[in-house]
């Protein structure tokens, strides 16, 4: 299954559109995406894994594969690094996204395959679906949604589902 965000703000679920927050810059053509652009690039990206806050609740009910969160837990966004779009921990010599966040929008994040295989510098890192802001606020390239929202697309997902982010 493909679960389609589009430009103007909606996920479809299986036939169920929901709200969803999208890059602050819009979306852009995959091979447009560079570092820190705030966009959502455009592309089929396949679903790599679930990781969770197990602080926060146990694992999601998923056919995903999941992981843990540790407090360590980073993703690193520097291009010039071995170690660009891949997980680290924390503290790392060069810059590294925390994972375990102090807002809420890390306690369900699923790992979009996105500038992953390999990666290429400046393309893009960290690209993933998470929890939303209050009012879906844009994120900084990521597509996010509710908590329930999450959790039924969790529950449906299947290894070999993917998200898409469409421009239209």
């Amino acid at each position: 299954m493909i679960f389609t965000a589009t430009a103007d703000g909606f996920l479809d679920l299986g036939g169920r559109k929901v709200r969803c927050a999208l890059g602050e810059s819009g979306v852009k053509p995959a091979a447009d995406k560079r570092e820190g652009d705030l966009a959502s690039p455009a592309g089929i990206w396949p679903i790599r894994r679930v990781l969770y806050r197990p602080d926060k609740g146990s694992a999601p009910t998923t056919a995903l594969p999941t992981a843990a969160l540790s407090p360590d837990d980073g993703w690193c966004d520097a291009p010039d690094d071995p170690a660009y779009n891949r997980p680290v921990k924390r503290p790392y010599p060069a810059s590294a996204e925390a994972m375990w966040r102090d807002d809420h929008l890390y306690d369900l994040v699923v790992v979009l395959g996105h500038n992953d295989d390999p990666p290429i510098a400046p393309m893009g890192s960290c690209i993933f679906l998470h929890l939303a802001r209050p009012g879906y606020l844009p994120t900084e390239g990521c597509v996010a949604v509710s908590r329930e929202d999450m959790e039924e697309l969790l529950a449906a997902a299947r290894p070999g589902d993917a998200v898409e982010i469409a421009a239209a």
